[in-house]
């Protein structure tokens, strides 16, 4: 059978002229883009010269971009006066922050989210509460007794032994998943600065806490019910004197006690088990009255004075009936 079409005209033949190697052509492009790039820094190297910028603030700015950012500073003019003062130390001991590599990623374990990871890893998943001890920083630094700037320090203890130092005039995030960012991140990089500070306001400090206390300061280890010495707090701060720094220690961990050499007194804060972060609130509102932080406000006036005042405001409303009620409470 015959095609019923047919190509016209003659095949063309390659020229041998034209052959090449492939190879070397890409060698020379090569080193094209080697000398566009040798003469791109040195143009880049000149006007960094005229602008005056150095290698070394190159190297400041790198580090300045691998700050965290969203960790302002809360730093009051109550905290910068009372500094030298006497004052609290809170150390949170067995704090459950653990990070494993999940998947492809590393992550700070907890209960809710890797139960099923920690199951196949022969692990407890109720030892693994990183959530108590975001909470009892939040309750300690948003206490008034800090607000007051009598918080000095406030230290983290891990299980695995990693000692964490946490600055009073942080303001930690409020959900759980950017702490949990925050903590993956200080784990790993060992500190975290402020923004657009060279300030570190967490880092990953050296043990034993034991050095960074006061000489003459006293160690309390405070329980919700399973030491035998239960007190009153408020009669119990009461005795101690102004003048001398406290240092609580609260277990940070869903069950469990706290076992340190250097705890002088174990006492037992309620006689039902509390969480850390309630207990952690009834000490500080111990102290806030102790101080009389509550009622700083009100310094100018005087006790008395505020009693007239609220006498007062009531006294000289508009008409009231026989109860005593103004008529617009009715």
């Amino acid at each position: 059978m015959v095609r019923p079409y047919a190509i016209k005209g003659r095949k063309r033949k390659k020229n041998k002229s034209e052959r090449y190697d492939k190879d070397e052509d890409e060698e020379q492009n090569v080193g094209f883009v080697e000398e566009e790039l040798e003469a791109g820094e040195d143009h880049s190297t000149q006007k960094k010269l005229k602008a005056g910028v150095t290698e070394s603030d190159e190297e400041k700015a790198e580090e300045a971009a691998q700050e965290l950012a969203g960790i302002p500073v809360n730093f009051s003019e109550q905290q910068q006066n009372d500094k030298n003062s006497a004052g609290v130390i809170f150390i949170l001991e067995k704090a459950s922050l653990e990070v494993a590599k999940v998947g492809k990623s590393y992550q700070l374990l907890n209960s809710e989210d890797h139960a099923h990871f920690l199951k196949k890893n022969n692990r407890n998943p109720a030892e693994y509460r990183p959530d108590i001890s975001h909470q009892a920083i939040l309750n300690i630094l948003d206490s008034p007794l800090n607000k007051a700037g009598k918080l000095r320090a406030l230290y983290v203890k891990t299980e695995k032994g990693v000692l964490i130092e946490i600055k009073p005039h942080v303001r930690i995030p409020r959900t759980f998943k950017r702490f949990a960012g925050i903590m993956l991140q200080l784990l790993q990089k060992l500190s975290i600065s402020a923004v657009g500070k060279r300030e570190k306001l967490l880092r990953v400090i050296k043990n034993p806490v034991t050095q960074y206390l006061p000489v003459n300061s006293r160690k309390i280890a405070g329980f919700s019910h399973s030491s035998e010495k239960l007190v009153d707090m408020h009669d119990y701060v009461a005795t101690v004197d102004n003048d001398a720094t406290l240092v609580f220690v609260v277990g940070a961990m869903a069950h469990g006690k706290i076992e340190s050499d250097y705890i002088e007194d174990f006492i037992s804060i309620s006689g039902y088990p509390l969480s850390a972060a309630y207990c952690i609130t009834r000490i500080t509102n111990a102290l806030e009255r102790k101080h009389r932080i509550i009622r700083k406000k009100y310094a100018k006036f005087g006790l008395f004075d505020v009693e007239l005042i609220f006498h007062l405001s009531f006294t000289f409303r508009k008409p009231e009936n026989t109860l005593g009620l103004a008529t617009s409470d009715l």
